[in-house]
């Protein structure tokens, strides 16, 4: 039995703290946060993947998982279908998620208000040093602490995300409060919109206390909108004071001016179904879309997991999915090789390639609205965005997942 920590409270240092825990070591997770992290409300598309990750983390997936949907609709500026495609998927949320893991996971194993400010390696070990001063020691230490890594940070200060050039307004709106037209026409759909140089999509999740009873239910938008590095990014991540959050703004601080002009550019640009969601949203929030690649993910006793290693745009749909596919390597390469340097190399080896080719993917789905920036708008199809956004991993074009599409 190793012991193991964890830096990273989020979905993807709890999937590797119970896959790790059944594998028998002693695992203790750091999250830096005071305050428990549920009630997040963001969507979260289920692939087959995620859904067996979650089985081997302890964590009961039945039908209380997310919302079945039974196809995708495109919509136009009026409001009409403009394609569909019968596509079977289950909706869930980041806070459904979490909860699941977290009740997988001994209280006693999860520590809140637990910063890393420092990390030394040895030959035999890792010692870290909390915030509070407190040290700890472990045979390995796993980082699963977002694009904004600290552990990174103190390991590859040269590696940080690349900005796209959009950002994604998101947010979640009750069922009950939606017209009985929406309702009908979107609400069971995963739906599209696709205004010229944005891009809107969005799918029903559970609701209040996990409900996925109809009536009970929420529906979670993201919808993609260009803005330009520098002054106009800077505006959107600045709170109604003038303090900018550059490193990410809280739902509650999003400045009521930029969620003002955000509606108002619903009503003009969006079918008349989002333009009703958006308006009944009582938080939208923001978030500034990045690529990152972490060129290493082994550090001796320390391994880079999830988004501390590689961060795909929401189009590809696989950020959690791709954290539970790296915990389940790691822990399998430490039952191969134990809590050592070499398991944590492999574990590299593994995942470097797969996780690269996600992210190009990815990019390769944002292409449209990077254009808008650069100023040289490519074409898109509305059947194409319909069929390739959010899929499972297994349908994927060949030339999508090679190594050689992942160095493209």
């Amino acid at each position: 039995m190793a012991r193991i920590l964890i830096s990273g409270g989020s979905l993807g240092g709890l999937m590797a703290a119970n896959a790790l825990l059944r594998a028998g070591h002693d695992v203790t997770v750091l999250e830096r946060s005071s305050r428990s992290l549920e009630g997040r409300g963001a969507g979260i598309v289920t692939h087959q993947n995620l859904r067996e990750a979650l089985r081997q983390c302890g964590a009961s997936v039945d039908h209380t998982l997310g919302v079945p949907v039974a196809s995708r609709v495109v919509l136009d500026a009026q409001g009409q279908a403009e394609c569909r495609w019968e596509h079977p998927q289950v909706l869930t949320s980041w806070g459904r998620l979490y909860a699941l893991l977290r009740a997988a996971l001994p209280t006693e194993r999860y520590r809140l208000g637990a910063a890393v400010a420092g990390v030394e390696q040895t030959e035999t070990g890792v010692r870290v040093r909390l915030a509070d001063g407190e040290p700890l020691s472990a045979d390995l230490l796993i980082a699963a602490d977002g694009i904004r890594s600290t552990v990174r940070a103190r390991l590859a200060p040269a590696v940080q995300p690349q900005y796209a050039g959009y950002i994604a307004w998101r947010g979640v709106c009750d069922e009950a409060s939606l017209s009985r037209f929406t309702r009908e026409t979107l609400f069971d759909h995963f739906g599209f919109g696709l205004p010229d140089g944005e891009q809107m999509i969005g799918y029903p999740v559970a609701g209040a206390e996990d409900s996925v009873a109809p009536g009970q239910r929420r529906w979670n938008f993201v919808w993609y909108r260009p803005a330009a590095a520098g002054a106009e990014l800077a505006s959107l991540m600045s709170d109604a004071d003038g303090v900018h959050h550059p490193e990410g703004i809280p739902p509650q601080q999003v400045s009521w001016r930029q969620v003002a002009a955000m509606r108002q550019a619903a009503r003009d640009k969006l079918a008349p179904q989002f333009a009703e969601i958006v308006e009944k949203t009582a938080v939208p929030f923001l978030q500034p879309i990045y690529d990152f690649v972490s060129s290493e993910l082994a550090f001796g006793r320390v391994a880079l997991l999830g988004d501390a290693a590689f961060v795909a745009r929401p189009h590809v749909g696989m950020g959690v999915a791709k954290a539970g596919d790296d915990a389940m390597v790691l822990t399998q390469c430490i039952a191969e090789l134990g809590a050592t340097p070499a398991a944590l190399r492999r574990y590299a080896q593994l995942r470097q390639a797969v996780c690269a080719s996600v992210v190009q993917r990815a990019r390769r789905l944002g292409a449209y609205m990077e254009a808008q920036q650069r100023g040289t708008p490519v074409q898109r199809s509305a059947e194409e965005v319909m069929r390739q956004t959010a899929i499972d991993p297994s349908l994927f074009e060949p030339e999508a997942s090679t190594p050689q599409a992942a160095r493209a």
